[in-house]
């Protein structure tokens, strides 16, 4: 779908349920001296072709402005005419919107996936299994396991989304990166949001199970 035959509703209400979870995401510290980015597709995907607003680079997440979003394609180009420039991180959305057909992708950085990613970076993956929050998940089973891919933190961005394919698996909404942080996404903000905040109940019990077992 083009973007001129999206209703300038729906790029509104985009844009208010983003900065929404952005005010939410800041106030808990997650985005640290201007790290992470938000990002939510607008409009039906068209084969290939979509279009999602996403972060502005290098805006102070804790404050609401005019400024904070623009609009970008499928190669995470802006779409509008803008001086905004997306989030460092674009090319790793575009790759999780093309190959899940996902509404939403959250991205931040916290003490716990940055040291739990550390800890399991030359593993590949985190594993879990048996604590309640992988119900988050939409995995029922008793003593589920699941296991999150970590990916290296490459200084080159577009090294890292050519990986992306290899690891995503559809039962597990979310990627970290190395020493970085997780990437996490859902059918629409709501359900980002859900599975954001279960990766970090997730990765958090982790940490602290292995400070216990020492």
């Amino acid at each position: 779908m083009s973007l001129v035959h999206i209703p300038a509703e729906e790029k509104r209400r985009v844009l208010e349920e983003l900065a929404d979870v952005k005010e939410l995401f800041a106030a808990r510290n997650w985005f640290p001296g201007t790290s992470g980015n938000l990002s939510m597709r607008v409009g039906e995907m068209d084969g290939e072709r979509f279009h999602f607003a996403i972060t502005a680079s290098g805006k102070d997440k804790s404050k609401r402005t005019a400024e904070d979003f623009l609009i970008v394609d499928q190669a995470g180009r802006p779409a509008e005419t803008t001086n905004l420039k997306p989030s460092a991180e674009t090319l790793i959305h575009c790759e999780i919107y093309r190959l899940t057909g996902c509404g939403a992708v959250f991205h931040v950085h916290t003490v716990f996936n940055n040291l739990i990613s550390e800890y399991y970076g030359e593993q590949g993956a985190v594993p879990l299994q048996g604590i309640e929050l992988i119900k988050a998940f939409n995995i029922w089973e008793e003593n589920a396991a699941i296991a999150v891919p970590v990916l290296p933190n490459y200084a080159d961005i577009s090294a890292i989304a050519k990986l992306v394919p290899g690891v995503l698996n559809e039962q597990v909404p979310g990627i970290l990166l190395r020493n970085h942080g997780i990437y996490a996404w859902g059918r629409d903000a709501f359900e980002a949001k859900k599975h954001l905040e279960a990766f970090e109940f997730l990765f958090e019990s982790v940490y602290r199970s292995l400070l216990l077992n020492k």
